[in-house]
């Protein structure tokens, strides 16, 4: 098949699954904020942080893991991507029940260190415990997703994606608005919807057992010194999202009040769907990138990036367009125009959708680097764009220039990161042309 095929046949559907995802996490803000107010909003964006962290263990162990499968099965040894596969699943149970234990053991001191207020405190233990109990299957499904696209079938995680959105749509409905379980009722249903799509996936492995499929494992332990940095750039890359959330959390209030949470909720939304869908370009390409690693072909490794970086300029132009001039149906979407922060959100979305143009490029070339063992390179441009550079220029931008500063410190962060990103890009371009030199021209 042309590698570009190729390309766009594990792209589209990642991409897609991260659109779902987002949309399903917006809609679940829609009937928080319709069903039960704006102190709820803002409670499901202080609970944020902690659902980023139960991601981030399942990206950091389903990212390195993906990596050294698609590598293995590009070497032809089935054996070993079999048992790297099994055995994840095993370490990721396992460390997402110790986490949802000891979240459910601290839930107070965990909602008041993410921000709870006391209009808010009853609603973010609520969303928080209830996540906390869910955190396997947000794990499980997670690593399932993405190892189907190393299986070769990535229109599965579509299929188990859809599943998901659509019950969380369903059950937010019911549960909110018919029920008037309220936050309770969104957590709930959000966590049964990743119960929804751990089955379809363990479905898809149970019956389909030609290459991966779920069986005994032989213990080794030793495969995380080269998963874990691996995984280290994505998995560190979703936490910071969660530690920026909080970070923002408290820098608004500081700076400008209670009232902005609810803006920034909103653009937390879209940021989401702007991420995730140059993620899903990155996540798609990643696993293509792996196998023709593994198989010693370079060159469609480097045409594999260019079709990357090519997809992320377009998405770059309309996410922009779509920030500046969509703005006020956006926001209208969470907010009742009569609000007293509905004119507000709407210029402070417009100001935060600049660095839109930007950021995809550093999402592709981190997942570029992880996918050709790079992880240095790719550590430092996720740890640097996603929490580094932006604490950075959060703290320093907001200081100098107050509420102005917080919605341009994302810019901000993200064009310093670009120059880590092409100092990093050159010098890996640097290396591979002293390790495979053109070959003379011949004298005639």
């Amino acid at each position: 098949m042309d590698l570009l095929k190729r390309f766009f046949k594990f792209v589209i559907p990642s991409i897609v699954s991260m659109w779902i995802f987002s949309l399903y996490t917006m809609v679940d803000g829609i009937f928080v904020a319709w069903g039960v107010g704006e102190h709820a909003l803002t409670a499901v964006n202080l609970s944020m942080p902690f659902t980023s962290l139960v991601f981030m263990v399942g990206i950091l162990l389903a990212t390195g893991t993906s990596t050294v499968i698609s590598i293995a099965l590009g070497q032809g040894d089935l054996d070993r991507a079999r048992n790297y596969f099994n055995q994840n699943l095993f370490v990721t149970g396992i460390a997402s029940l110790l986490l949802g234990a000891l979240v459910l053991l601290n839930l107070e001191r965990v909602a008041l260190f993410l921000g709870a207020t006391p209009d808010t405190l009853v609603y973010v233990k609520e969303y928080v415990g209830t996540i906390a109990a869910f955190a396997i299957f947000f794990t499980i499904s997670y690593n399932l997703e993405v190892q189907v696209k190393a299986n070769g079938a990535p229109h599965i995680s579509t299929i188990g994606v859809i599943s998901c959105a659509l019950m969380n749509v369903v059950l937010d409905a019911v549960f909110v608005l018919v029920f008037h379980w309220g936050v309770w009722g969104a957590a709930f249903a959000t966590g049964l919807a990743q119960v929804t799509s751990t089955c379809v996936f363990f479905g898809y492995f149970l019956t389909h057992r030609e290459r991966l499929r779920v069986g005994r494992f032989k213990l080794d332990l030793a495969a995380y010194r080269r998963i874990l940095p691996l995984g280290l750039s994505e998995g560190l890359n979703e936490l910071s999202n969660g530690l920026v959330i909080f970070l923002f959390n408290h820098t608004i209030l500081r700076v400008i009040g209670e009232g902005a949470l609810a803006s920034y909720t909103i653009i937390s939304y879209v940021n989401t769907l702007v991420l995730m869908t140059m993620t899903g370009t990155a996540q798609g390409m990643q696993p293509l990138v792996s196998f023709h690693l593994g198989a010693g072909e370079r060159k469609n490794c480097h045409r594999l990036l260019k079709y990357g970086v090519s997809l992320i300029a377009a998405f770059s132009l309309v996410s922009f367009a779509l920030g500046e001039l969509g703005a006020p149906a956006i926001v209208s979407a969470f907010l009742p125009t009569d609000s007293a922060v509905f004119s507000y959100s709407i210029s402070a979305l417009r100001m935060y959708s600049s660095s839109f143009l930007v950021l995809g490029f550093n999402v592709i070339f981190a997942a570029f680097f992880t996918a050709v063992e790079r992880p240095v390179f790719a550590f430092s441009i996720s740890f640097g764009r996603s929490l580094v550079l932006l604490v950075a220029s959060l703290l320093i931008l907001s200081s100098l220039f107050g509420d102005k500063g917080i919605w341009f410190s994302t810019l901000c962060s993200e064009l310093l990161c670009l120059c880590l990103t092409a100092f990093c890009a050159w010098r890996y371009f640097r290396s591979h042309r002293r390790e495979n030199p053109l070959p003379a021209v011949e004298q005639v």
